[in-house]
Parts: C-alpha cells; sequence; structure tokens
C-alpha cells in the first residue's frame, strides 16, 4: 500500500485531505491581512465623509491620539495627568486581583458542585442567577456597600469571573469517565487520592477554558467596574472621553483594552498548552 502526499515548494508536505496553506500563513500572514484590511475599510469610511469625524475619525487622528496619551506634550502628562501605560497597569491590576479571586472561588465551587449533588442543587440556581445579570445591574450596590475606591471594582470583575470557571469547573468533573473512578477506588484510592490524580487531572482542560471565559468576562467588564473613580485606568479613560465626545481617545483605550486581552489570552494558551499537553491527544 503507498501514500501519496503533496510536496509543498518549500519542503512542507501536506496530505491531500490537510490544509495546503504553510503554517506561517495560517498563523501571521492571514491575521496580518485581515488587520490591514480593516485600516482599509476604515479609512476609506473616514474618507467617505458619509459620517462626522467626531463619529468616524482618521486612522491618523487616532494615532495621533495614541501619541498624545502616552506622551507629555505641552506641558500636559498623557491624559488626565496619567500616561497610557499608568492607565492599563492600574486597569491590569484590577482585573488580575478580581480574576484571581473570581477563579480562586470559581473552581473551588466547581469541584464541590461536580463532585457533591446536593452542593449543586443548592447552589447552582444562585450561580445561574448570577451568570444572568449584567455587571452594572449590581454594580451600583456595590457603591453603595463599599464605596467608590477600590473594593466595589474588585468585587465587580470577582463577580464576573466567578460564573464561567465555576460552570466550567462543575461540567468538567462530571464529565470525569466513572470507570476510571471505579477503578482507582478498586485500586484502594482514598477520596482525596481520586481527587487529586483522576478528577483534577481530567477536569484541567475545561478549567482552563472556563479561565480563559472569566478573564475575558472580567475584561468585558472594565468600563462598567472603572465608572466611578476610574481614573487612572482604561475604563475611566474611555468613560471620560466619551463625556466629551473625544472619539480618538475612547478608541485609543478600546484598542488598548483588546490588545492587552489578546496578548494576555496567548498566555494563558501558552499554560495551557504546558500545564495539560494530553488536551485533544487522549
Amino acid at each position: 500500500m503507498s501514500v501519496f502526499v503533496d510536496v509543498a515548494p518549500d519542503g512542507a508536505t501536506d496530505s491531500r485531505a490537510g490544509n495546503r496553506w504553510p503554517s506561517w500563513v495560517t498563523r501571521l500572514g492571514l491575521p496580518s491581512l485581515s488587520l490591514l484590511v480593516f485600516f482599509i475599510v476604515w479609512q476609506l469610511a473616514a474618507a467617505s465623509e458619509i459620517w462626522n469625524q467626531t463619529f468616524v475619525p482618521y486612522p491618523s487622528t487616532v494615532w495621533h491620539a495614541f501619541i498624545d496619551v502616552s506622551t507629555i506634550h505641552d506641558g500636559t502628562r498623557g491624559y488626565a495627568g496619567y500616561l497610557l501605560w499608568e492607565h492599563l497597569y492600574m486597569t491590569l491590576r484590577r482585573v488580575a486581583a478580581g480574576v484571581v479571586i473570581g477563579v480562586a472561588a470559581g473552581v473551588t465551587l466547581g469541584l464541590l458542585m461536580g463532585s457533591i449533588p446536593w452542593v449543586r442543587s443548592v447552589l447552582e440556581p444562585w450561580l445561574t442567577f448570577l451568570r444572568a445579570l449584567p455587571p452594572l445591574a449590581y454594580f451600583f450596590l456595590l457603591v453603595i456597600w463599599l464605596g467608590i475606591d477600590e473594593a466595589p471594582k474588585v468585587t465587580l470583575l470577582a463577580l464576573a469571573a466567578l460564573p464561567p470557571a465555576a460552570v466550567a469547573t462543575t461540567a468538567a468533573v462530571v464529565a470525569v469517565p466513572v470507570s476510571l473512578v471505579e477503578a482507582a477506588r478498586a485500586l484502594g484510592a482514598s477520596r482525596r487520592d481520586v481527587v487529586r490524580d483522576i478528577v483534577i487531572p481530567s477536569a484541567l482542560p475545561e478549567t482552563f477554558t472556563g479561565i480563559r471565559l472569566a478573564v475575558g468576562m472580567a475584561y468585558s467588564s472594565v468600563v462598567a467596574a472603572e465608572l466611578f473613580n476610574g481614573i487612572p485606568g482604561i475604563g475611566g479613560l474611555v468613560k471620560d472621553a466619551s463625556n466629551y465626545n473625544n472619539t480618538p481617545v475612547v478608541l485609543v483605550g478600546i484598542f488598548a483594552i483588546g490588545i492587552s486581552g489578546l496578548v494576555i489570552d496567548g498566555l494563558l494558551r501558552t499554560v495551557e498548552r504546558r500545564a495539560v499537553p494530553w488536551r485533544g491527544k487522549v
């Protein structure tokens, strides 16, 4: 029996049923092309003058706003007295604190809910209730209870991050093959051994997915979390700039949140590949 394989000009081999694009094109070329198309469409939309520059500024205008927010110019330090990296640092610090608290609580709840049916029955309705609430629905209540300093911001981000981590971990624990658990118990493993050696390794892949979703939910809640006393902070910058219809600065803040989110998600993917190298292979 013979196997026919296509040989690409650059020496890479590809099966007839496989991907014919070189890997570097898929990883770098296509994303770069989509980015180029996005900026071309943006430039054409701004140049068409269908919309006022307040609504659709030129990419060059946004770039100049980025420079202004990132530097000291005409005696002004960045935006509202802080440089862009200082705004971003404060936002990332709040997100990190909220995500750590929310993910830790969510994974713990997920392990309990997945392992103990009556705990799942008690907590699942409350978790679903929290998932259904948009952040702004309870942020004002948090401000009343905790004030306008850091506590309500971090609490909001933690509450946003908790449900995805808890739901993903619960589903992963429930999906652990019963045969593996029974085999471990038949060999004399204690409940702790089963959780440590069977349940946690089996649940890790889906738990990492839940962590990534939790980070995304926390990021999507940043602007809401920084509505009050949010400067320095990217969300506070966006909110303050929107009050003055300063669209270029608003877009700078949006891009800062989005790009930093992509970087963090890439780091989480890297950690996931190293922590659970068996994902998709068993």
